[in-house]
């Protein structure tokens, strides 16, 4: 197979979709073992969720993180043996559960972000300054990418 000749086809290359979830699985692989946290990936990406969107009831959450309730209910047994979390009846209907985070999971999920933003800061630091703004676009085009998924 021949090489791309222009930019146009470069970007259009069946292999861009395979390279970008090559990298970013990869990425996402090293921040996760930077972030040096006692909690899973499921567990931290529902703490986070809570942290932003909380409190929160099991089912939400379970949509918002795009799995199965039983998925979630496990997790968040698991922050909350750990003191991440902590369930609250709801005032108006005692059958609901919310769930919210405490300051010591908003303290855990800054440790593991403040670790993950230096491992990024060290790597990019190597970078000529055009590398970096290139970096900068792509990463303006991939916010762009996942908004326009999350949009209804």
């Amino acid at each position: 197979m021949t090489p791309p000749t222009t930019p146009t086809e470069a970007v259009t290359a069946p292999a861009l979709p395979s390279r970008l979830r090559m990298v970013v699985t990869r990425l996402a692989r090293r921040l996760r073992q930077q972030g040096e946290a006692p909690a899973s990936p499921t567990q931290l990406a529902a703490l986070a969720t809570i942290e932003r969107d909380g409190p929160l009831t099991f089912g939400a959450l379970a949509a918002l993180e795009r799995v199965r309730p039983p998925t979630i209910t496990a997790a968040v047994g698991r922050l909350e043996e750990q003191g991440l979390v902590h369930r609250r009846t709801d005032a108006r209907d005692r059958r609901v559960a919310r769930v919210e985070i405490t300051n010591q999971g908003r303290r855990l999920l800054a440790q593991s972000r403040s670790r993950k933003t230096a491992y990024l800061e060290r790597r990019l630091a190597a970078l000529s300054a055009g590398e970096r703004a290139t970096l900068e676009r792509a990463a303006g085009i991939l916010e762009r990418v996942l908004e326009e998924e999350e949009r209804p």
